[in-house]
């Protein structure tokens, strides 16, 4: 008996930690979904990209020495924040504004910036930074200049049809130009298609024992990490002036635009934000396991569906969700239900057929689209009265 209840405890904490990553990437999206209406297949690939932050930051902390390893951590979470919202803030003014309310258009914009952001981590190298950067100073100085330009409206469309092309020419050229004057140094890739890895600090090795239970410290750290960021977000949405002007354009956009409310800044921040917390849900992801381009397509369906299932938008339905989905998934995938109930057959037999990641997944598919036929809205549907109307 004993044997057994130590069992689930350590399956019901492995799940508790898979669900805290699910609930750190969960917590930007349900925001942006309940906000702005869009649907972004692109937040796996942000997560992707605070994990190879976290890469990046161990290296340079590791060419300091190895007595600042221990500290690289803390670096790394706030890098990985700060590049995955300023991915977001542009992925917003560059994509997304023009998308609002058109929910499919925006399923398939970003699907396609996912693709994108996993070839460009396959590929990057000095000579695809040179050129983006050329690019952007060439591009966007040009567009600044001309904006304060009294004629500006009338000459807009022209500007932008001319400095597109000429701004991509000259950038290509010079990219091209210092591919083939130092060649392999610039022109190497800094990832490729491998995987990396990311080693934990020393204090985060070994683990808690509880009697034969080992609890690994990695895995306290992503819950500890996960209830600190709940706990910012709950304190930024109900405590700031910001969140209230979020919380406020999430029950009701017309209005709030009404009420003097720059429902476009509140669009940009919640978004960038949202793309944050996936960094940083990333950043915990890199401790797991192998860091690689497909790394944010492992959790981007079971993000969803803690957004789904928790309902659009509410902080607490995306806890409750995602501790059930990762706990459930781990119970039923790890067998560890199928050894507790070894003394009842058919039920043993039923959850050792599912007694696999991939089968518990369609367990998981399946109870809940049955629950979704009983409250489609999800555990915590939206109250207001834009949802009425």
């Amino acid at each position: 008996m004993t044997e057994n209840l130590l069992r689930l405890l350590e399956g019901v904490f492995n799940g508790i930690s898979t669900g805290s990553v699910l609930l750190l990437a969960a917590l930007g999206l349900a925001i942006v979904f309940g906000l702005m209406g869009v649907i972004n297949m692109a937040h796996g690939e942000l997560m992707m990209l605070g994990a190879y932050t976290t890469f990046l930051v161990q290296n340079g902390f590791k060419s300091l020495g190895e007595s600042w390893l221990d500290f690289y951590v803390f670096a790394a979470l706030i890098a990985a924040f700060l590049v995955t919202a300023a991915v977001g803030f542009l992925l917003e003014k560059g994509v997304i504004r023009f998308l609002y309310g058109r929910p499919l258009e925006t399923l398939l914009a970003t699907w396609g910036v996912s693709l994108i952001l996993q070839q460009f981590v396959r590929s990057v190298n000095w000579v695809i930074i040179i050129g983006l950067v050329a690019f952007s100073l060439l591009y966007f100085a040009a567009l600044w200049i001309l904006q304060k330009r009294p004629n500006w409206d009338a000459i807009k469309s022209w500007a932008i049809a001319i400095l597109l092309p000429l701004s991509l020419a000259i950038s290509t050229t010079i990219a091209i130009v210092v591919a083939q004057t130092y060649k392999n140094p610039v022109t190497q890739p800094w990832f490729g298609a491998q995987n990396v890895d990311v080693t934990a600090p020393r204090w985060l090795r070994g683990g808690v024992a509880i009697g034969s239970l080992q609890l690994p410290y990695v895995r306290l750290f992503i819950i500890v990490l996960t209830i600190a960021c709940v706990i910012g977000i709950y304190l930024f949405l109900e405590k700031s002036p910001w969140g209230l002007r979020i919380r406020a354009v999430m029950q009701n956009r017309q209005m709030s635009s009404c009420l003097g409310i720059p429902t476009k800044t509140v669009d940009a921040l919640t978004f960038s934000i949202g793309s944050g917390l996936a960094g940083i849900a990333g950043c915990a992801v890199s401790f797991l396991g192998s860091v690689g381009p497909n790394t944010g397509q492992n959790y981007i369906v079971d993000t969803f569906m803690v957004v789904v299932v928790g309902g659009v938008g509410k902080l607490v339905g995306s806890i409750a969700a995602a501790l059930a989905i990762g706990t459930t998934s781990y119970l039923v995938g790890s067998g560890t239900f199928a050894g507790l109930l070894t003394s009842v057959k058919p039920l043993a037999d039923f959850f050792t057929f599912f007694a696999t990641t991939s089968m518990a997944k369609v367990l998981l598919f399946v109870l809940i689209v049955a629950f979704l036929q009983y409250k489609p809205a999800g555990m915590f549907p939206q109250k207001g009265r834009s949802v009425e109307l």
